[in-house]
């Protein structure tokens, strides 16, 4: 049988999110995780499931691609077809060509232990981009006490969790047509498809105010689950409270079932690299995407 590509409805989404989940396993690829949907539907179930692309064979989803945007791909390929020389080529193919899945005017695509595709796509030119490091901590034993108060954030506290996300990430100040919008967004994750196997926590210093933020995602019991995003109100930096929440979510995935624990983070950034080695993670060997310049 010929290997199709296709883009799901969000009544199609199940099986991407099966797949995904069976994907993960503890030793292998931080690759495309369930969690990075639940994530990217904070722009909603439909725009989710448009931004996805599925090569399947036979009716077997073969390897799953997550549109982060028109020049970005974050891909899966399934453990044992990452040598299937077929599936290789087509995916190369694919990604190569300009327009059919990545913009044309410069495209990148993170492929994680898929090495034939990867060497298909330097073949043709590709480049390798800027280095990240997978961090990954195990959940066998118990998480030691984060030492400050963590909240699990209910959709009646959303707020609380987006002010301090925007300021993590953003820095700018919070306007309330930004407030609205972004609850909005967080509310529409919560509601969705994906959040069944999430959580969102918060931390609070002494004075009882929120200093940092995480969320974690599920993988199912004896997966890897994911960290993502994790960050600190930038009033609020240089006291540990990155180290604090990071435990937390360690946590917090150790009673969900998790395995383990994973993140990755981009090597330049040195105070994410220190915070989740504080936190008891251990880096592995960096990874690169690939880049393609414009055509």
């Amino acid at each position: 049988m010929s290997i199709s590509v296709s883009t799901p409805s969000v009544d199609e989404l199940p099986p991407a999110v099966d797949a995904l989940k069976r994907w993960q396993y503890d030793g292998g690829p931080l690759h495309l995780h369930s969690g990075d949907l639940g994530w990217h539907s904070l722009r909603g179930a439909e725009a989710t499931a448009a931004d996805i692309r599925m090569w399947s064979r036979d009716g077997e989803v073969l390897a799953i691609g997550l549109l982060d945007g028109p020049e970005l791909v974050r891909m899966a390929v399934a453990p044992d077809r990452r040598d299937d020389e077929a599936l290789a080529r087509r995916l190369a193919a694919d990604l190569d060509d300009p327009g059919r899945v990545l913009a044309p005017d410069g495209a990148t695509v993170e492929a994680r232990g898929a090495e034939r595709l990867t060497q298909l796509l330097l073949e043709r030119g590709w480049e390798r981009d800027e280095p990240w490091t997978p961090f990954h901590r195990g959940l066998s034993d118990p998480v030691q006490d984060c030492g400050v108060r963590i909240e699990t954030i209910e959709p009646d506290r959303a707020e609380v969790w987006v002010g301090v996300h925007w300021s993590a990430f953003r820095g700018s100040p919070l306007s309330d047509a930004d407030r609205r919008r972004t609850v909005g967004r967080w509310l529409a994750m919560a509601g969705g498809p994906f959040y069944a196997d999430a959580r969102c926590l918060a931390a609070f210093d002494q004075n009882d105010d929120a200093v940092a933020v995480a969320a974690v995602w599920s993988a199912g019991p004896g997966r890897p689950g994911l960290l993502e995003p994790m960050g600190v109100h930038r009033s609020h930096r240089g006291h540990g409270y990155g180290t604090a929440i990071t435990l937390a979510a360690a946590a917090a995935l150790r009673d969900m079932g998790s395995s383990s624990a994973s993140v990755c983070v981009e090597s330049s950034n040195v105070g994410a690299v220190a915070t989740y080695a504080s936190a008891g993670f251990t880096p592995s060997a960096e990874v690169t995407d690939l880049r393609r310049g414009s055509r």
